[in-house]
């Protein structure tokens, strides 16, 4: 081991500049108010926000025009049913049926307006149009923090991005306003060593030869308190007052300068924007899931994403990272104060986003999305369960963003994207009544026996009848709605010659078969999770969900049994209890007992990276990023595949080079003196006469942020005054450490150092 020459310590983060951002309460639901108001609770008034009346008709015609699907699906449907909606089970099914066509009408209807922005060309309401034409440089007083809020992410992921990104930036004009901060709230010692020494290195790697000092900065937060929103809200309390716009990425978020330069120029030239949210692209993976993801994502994203502007316009999504937000504004109205109660869907606001775009609004301030902006990039989930695991955290904040749909002053724009996250995943569970309940009616005529006369002196008889050509005629108008959307995307792509960015034509139709199938499959074991999490978030059910090891993006097939095997034991109960009711197989439920029969290999195949590389190498799947990869992009994941970045807590009190890089990240404090040393040198000697294994997590994370009393612990191990088992251990990437492997990285395929040689 060599024994580091110097000693300094990097500035973690620059000098604190504190601001108040305190959260309002809650008025809660209206009914409830005039009583809590006797009970001395405030509640504040707020004006409506305003709208703007030119703008309403779109709006107005999307509702008429769902409206108007629903009515017309319903009422095919009553001359469907054997009784015409005549029975009680006929009635709940056509109530069930009338919301779920309604939601896949508003889906047809917002791709058909997305179509209609993308032939057009030219969108005047396009927030962008303001990029077009010479720009002035960015005025110095727009200062821009880049926030990345992490927790137990995978270093490589991070930091290889961050340096792109970092870099990318670099080469743009008016680079001098932006500062990075990594804002860690791991609470993994291993993990938190190894983002320390990565930091290190990455400013090191960074630094330049004239002395301009690198403005990346890190910190570790103690108490993690509200998750990601409680990190963004501490990072506003302690340097928000210094910074006039922020942008929020993900730990897998990558962006060019040219698009963090192009959002800053954006809010500079509206005034009266709050939140600009880019429309990132899936690129990264390999695995066949996430392949075909990251193609539908890709091909179909951005007619839908043109659709939502449509109608959204200045109340748009904020979907909480790869956008830029305007920062006193947003430390003024948008702080989240915990939702009353003691319900499941009380406590910490889970999807803050949605929350901070309609409060932004609420303000005054506007919210748009920017769907026609290059150079914003995220990635996928590799499988299957890693989507639904993420899927259940989404489920249950939007569900409980439900209880925050009346309160007062909310755009009704923002009021309907909160309904829109409800139905989400509250559709899963109505579309599996549906199923359940047709089944039953369907199942029930083979012996039950007709009714005629139904109501009181009814004069004339109902004939039950099952009118083949209409439920075929219904089933295909079904089709239509679901299916439209993407064929007027692939025709979009075809005629405008972009179909060789995704391979040629019949590579890019073949990947859409590909992409329909696999979502076909796949759409009932999606049903059936989110089902699942609905009756978990509105019951308060826990449910154990231990995810595959995060170092493998392959689901085992112990796995995939263990998640799946309930699904396809439901089809065959399903069907075993149809055939016993002696009734015919209902021929629309075939897709539905395929896809859960399928479950235990789709789900595990598809994690698997070989198919995946197989169809890329014939040029299917592919997307425009892969085509023409950025070089952003591409910079990021040569970082990845460079990176070494999986560390021990051990490692870094043994080896003298890593205890140097995760030493630097640690802020020099005065000695400690009466109780806290004896304290501080009782851990030291317990960790250095008992070995690692004798201190707990927190004991590791008070090292770690104990500069003076990791060398104190270092010098002890280094001079063999320690126990054994400290120098007795492999290197620090002996033991295998799958949690410091995320599935997602930037296609790694080798090993050699972050800072280039």
């Amino acid at each position: 081991m060599n024994q580091p020459t110097t000693d300094t310590t990097l500035r973690a983060h620059p000098p604190i500049h504190r601001s108040s951002m305190v959260p309002k309460p809650w008025a809660g639901h209206p009914f409830l108010r005039p009583l809590r108001r006797l009970f001395g609770h405030k509640i504040p008034n707020y004006r409506q926000a305003g709208d703007d009346r030119p703008l309403m008709l779109r709006r107005v015609a999307l509702l008429v025009l769902v409206a108007l699907g629903a009515i017309v699906g319903t009422d095919t449907m009553i001359d469907v049913l054997p009784l015409h909606g005549g029975s009680w089970p006929e009635q709940g099914l056509l109530l069930l049926f009338a919301v779920l066509f309604a939601w896949i009408s508003a889906g047809f209807w917002t791709g058909v307006m997305g179509a209609w922005v993308l032939l057009r060309g030219k969108d005047r309401n396009a927030v962008t149009n303001s990029l077009r034409g010479p720009q002035q440089p960015i005025a110095a007083e727009a200062r821009t923090a880049i926030i990345m809020p992490i927790c137990n992410e995978d270093v490589s992921t991070v930091f290889a991005g961050l340096r792109a990104t970092y870099e990318s930036l670099a080469r743009s004009e008016g680079h001098g306003q932006f500062d990075f901060f990594i804002l860690s709230d791991t609470n993994q010692p291993d993990l938190r060593a190894a983002e320390q020494a990565a930091w290190t290195q990455l400013v090191g790697a960074l630094k330049r030869d004239d002395g301009t000092p690198v403005r990346v900065y890190y910190r570790w937060r103690q108490h993690r308190s509200k998750r990601k929103a409680g990190n963004v809200a501490d990072f506003c309390r302690r340097w928000g007052a210094d910074y006039r716009y922020m942008v929020v990425l993900d730990a897998d978020s990558v962006m060019t300068g040219d698009c963090l330069t192009g959002l800053v120029r954006l809010m500079e030239a509206h005034t009266d924007a709050g939140i600009i949210q880019t429309a990132p692209r899936a690129c990264g993976h390999e695995t066949l899931h996430a392949r075909i993801q990251q193609f539908g994502s890709r091909v179909y994203g951005p007619l839908f994403t043109a659709g939502m502007h449509f109608w959204q316009l200045g109340e748009s999504h904020y979907w909480g990272h790869n956008a830029i937000l305007r920062v006193a504004p947003f430390i003024e109205h948008c702080a989240l104060a915990p939702i009353p109660g003691q319900t499941s869907l009380s406590g910490d606001v889970m999807s803050h986003d949605f929350v901070e775009a309609a409060l932004m609004r609420r303000a005054g301030w506007k919210v748009w999305i920017a769907y026609d902006l290059d150079g914003s990039y995220e990635q996928v989930p590799p499988n299957l369960l890693t989507e639904v695991q993420r899927d259940r955290r989404w489920c249950h904040g939007n569900l409980q963003n439900s209880r925050l749909m009346f309160e007062p002053g909310l755009h009704p724009v923002h009021r309907t994207v909160f309904l829109t996250g409800v139905l989400a995943y509250a559709s899963a569970p109505l579309w599996l009544a549906f199923l359940l309940v047709s089944t039953v009616l369907f199942a029930s005529q083979v012996h039950e026996i007709p009714k005629y006369f139904i109501e009181p002196y009814q004069l004339f008889p109902i004939w039950p009848t099952v009118n083949l050509k209409l439920m075929l005629t219904l089933f295909g108008l079904t089709a239509v709605l679901l299916l439209a959307p993407k064929l007027m995307s692939l025709l979009i792509i075809t005629l405008r010659g972009q179909a060789r960015e995704f391979g040629g034509v019949l590579r890019l139709w073949g990947g859409a078969v590909i992409e329909f199938l696999h979502s076909l499959l796949l759409a009932p074991v999606r049903m059936l999770f989110h089902s699942q999490f609905v009756l978990a978030a509105l019951t308060g059910w826990k449910l154990d969900w231990k995810s595959p090891p995060r170092g493998e993006s392959v689901t085992p097939w112990s796995e995939a049994l263990r998640r799946h095997g309930v699904h396809s034991l439901l089809a065959v109960v399903w069907v075993g209890a149809i055939l016993y009711s002696g009734a015919a197989f209902p021929w629309w439920l075939s897709p539905i007992i395929v896809g859960l029969l399928a479950a235990i290999p789709i789900s595990a195949w598809a994690s698997h990276s070989g198919p995946g590389r197989w169809l890329r190498a014939r040029g299917v799947l592919l997307i425009p990023e892969e085509v023409h990869e950025p070089e952003v992009l591409r910079e990021a994941r040569r970082y990845a595949e460079g990176f070494d970045g999986e560390l021990r807590f051990d490692a870094v009190v043994r080896d003298a080079e890593v205890h140097h890089r995760v030493t630097r990240a640690v802020a020099v404090h005065a000695p400690a003196r009466g109780a806290k040393h004896a304290a501080r040198a009782a851990l030291i000697a317990t960790a250095a006469r008992d070995g690692v294994q004798a201190i707990n997590l927190a004991q590791r994370h008070r090292l770690l942020g104990d500069r003076h009393a990791l060398r104190e612990l270092h010098e002890r191990v280094i001079q063999r005054q320690a126990h054994p088992a400290w120098w007795g251990m492999d290197d620090r990437r002996s033991a295998p450490r799958a949690s410091l492997r995320a599935s997602a990285t930037w296609h790694r395929k080798s090993r050699v150092a972050i800072v280039d040689p």
